[in-house]
């Protein structure tokens, strides 16, 4: 096992030692995890390891039973989810979500629903800059995209917010190569612009790679943690989470 590696920096954001239950059964066991300002974090696992679960955990969409989840030196453990977006958390959930019947504008505007600034539509043109295929179908309903286009379009809805920390559910699955690309090309462009990201993959080469650090949960624990490029050189990992 690899020695744990926490936050490059100072820990912007902390977990410590979450749980989280449906029911009777407990999804996430002892959770313990930092990210600091700046960073890609990747949390790898298999189906059914807990990974959607913390992400909605920290996002305060799914309630913990234990521990405490610290940002920006608040516990928001048990704020509400909308007011942990107003505090800049952002999720693109898992499988997009979108509102198919709403316009790609329209879409876009939702993400921005607790914003009272007049800056809407500069932001919504830069998502348009981020993604120029979103920008010619502004007016075509959301469920009429492609899957690799409503991707781009659930990730800008997310980005309307304003988030300081984006956390990301899932965002190749089910995409073409070639736009799974294109969403992670996109992903370090945000960085690069100070963007602090988590994201959760099934795909934990690709994640892995763009990365500074890296988590792997198996059945609700955290099992390995470290430095990414490590946990791509690691042969528990290369067997375990690369195929290889």
């Amino acid at each position: 096992m690899l020695a744990r590696e926490e936050a490059s920096g100072p820990a912007w954001l902390s977990v410590e030692g979450l749980a989280s239950h449906y029911g009777r059964i407990q999804a996430l066991r002892d959770v313990a995890l930092t990210i600091a300002k700046g960073e890609i974090v990747s949390l790898v696992g298999a189906n059914g390891a807990g990974k959607t679960t913390l992400l909605r955990t920290i996002s305060g969409v799914q309630p913990a039973s234990a521990g405490r989840i610290v940002f920006e030196g608040e516990d928001i453990t048990t704020l509400a989810a909308t007011a942990r977006v107003s505090r800049g958390i952002a999720q693109v959930p898992e499988g997009r979500q979108i509102f198919g019947p709403l316009s790609v504008a329209d879409n876009l505007r939702m993400g921005a629903y607790l914003r009272k600034d007049g800056e809407i539509a500069v932001d919504m043109d830069r998502i348009y800059a981020l993604f120029p295929i979103l920008a010619g179908f502004r007016a075509r309903p959301g469920g009429s995209l492609s899957g690799g286009q409503q991707q781009m379009l659930a990730l800008g809805r997310a980005l309307m917010s304003r988030p300081r920390l984006l956390l990301l559910d899932e965002p190749s699955m089910g995409l073409a190569p070639v736009i799974v690309d294109q969403i992670f090309a996109a992903i370090v462009r945000l960085k690069s612009e100070g963007m602090t990201i988590f994201l959760v993959e099934q795909n934990a080469f690709a994640a892995l790679s763009i990365a500074d650090r890296g988590y792997a949960l198996e059945t609700g624990s955290v099992i390995l943690s470290g430095n990414a490029r490590d946990l791509l050189a690691d042969e528990k990992v290369k067997e375990a989470y690369l195929g290889i």
